[in-house]
């Protein structure tokens, strides 16, 4: 019953994007044989996505991307931290309210050196 349902979930979205009015070139590319039944059958989500869709996706994944290393990179840089992993006092740390008001904020530490992340109170 479970592979019943995973079917039918994968026929619902190749007929979801062959009927998308944004995604016309599937639909182009399926009728004038430029994609194979057998190829559409088999295409992720991904593949079959508009061009719009497509733009908006990677946009976001670089945007993520870009975030990440921010979050990695940002930070005051300090000398009076110490990574447990290679004892270097060459650190950067951010702090956070992550509980309630009257609780410590928490302090992240990423140590430059070795990449070692840890938390504290």
């Amino acid at each position: 019953k479970v592979t019943d349902m995973k079917y039918r979930n994968r026929i619902r979205s190749r007929i979801s994007n062959l009927k998308d009015p944004k995604n016309p070139n599937l639909r182009k590319n399926v009728l004038c044989g430029v994609v194979t039944p057998q190829s559409i059958a088999t295409m992720t989500a991904e593949e079959m996505a508009s061009d719009e869709l497509r733009e908006l996706r990677n946009t976001m994944t670089q945007e993520a991307i870009r975030e990440h290393q921010m979050a990695k990179t940002g930070g005051t840089q300090t000398d009076l931290l110490q990574c447990e992993k290679c004892k270097k006092k060459n650190c950067s740390y951010n702090q956070v309210q992550t509980r309630s008001a009257d609780e410590p904020m928490t302090t992240f530490v990423l140590c430059n050196e070795c990449g070692n992340r840890w938390k504290f109170c």
